[in-house]
């Protein structure tokens, strides 16, 4: 049986499942824009910089535009130095309190599933 070393911060594939990211991006980009205002490109950046793997614009802004919606959000184009503007998004009071609650929520489910996962289980029999 053969080994292979990988970067712990990334899994063997190199991408996290996708399933994985589709349920925890609304929290990661929560957290991405609590340092202060941002825009998509830094924000796709800062997620893969801290071993979160790529995410793809076509998922990133449509969040943000259901964030914006909701009030967690809100958005500011600023002119470009060197090209066109950008579009900033920045954290809102209620996105603020909505990252706290999921930093709760999922603390709380990480501990669980730990537990769970790391727990010695009696094997059932088999039935055949």
């Amino acid at each position: 049986m053969s080994t292979t070393n990988h970067d712990a911060s990334q899994p063997a594939g190199g991408e996290w499942p996708s399933d994985w990211l589709r349920a925890t991006l609304g929290l990661f980009v929560l957290r991405a824009l609590e340092a202060g205002p941002s825009y998509g490109y830094a924000i796709i950046g800062q997620l893969e910089q801290h071993g979160l793997g790529t995410i793809k614009g076509g998922t990133l802004y449509p969040l943000l535009t259901r964030y914006e919606a909701a009030g967690m959000v809100v958005t500011e184009w600023r002119p470009g130095e060197a090209g066109p503007g950008r579009k900033y998004f920045a954290l809102t009071e209620l996105g603020g309190t909505e990252l706290e609650r999921l930093r709760h929520d999922w603390a709380r489910f990480t501990e669980i599933s730990n537990n769970y996962l790391g727990a010695t289980r009696p094997r059932k029999e088999n039935i055949a």
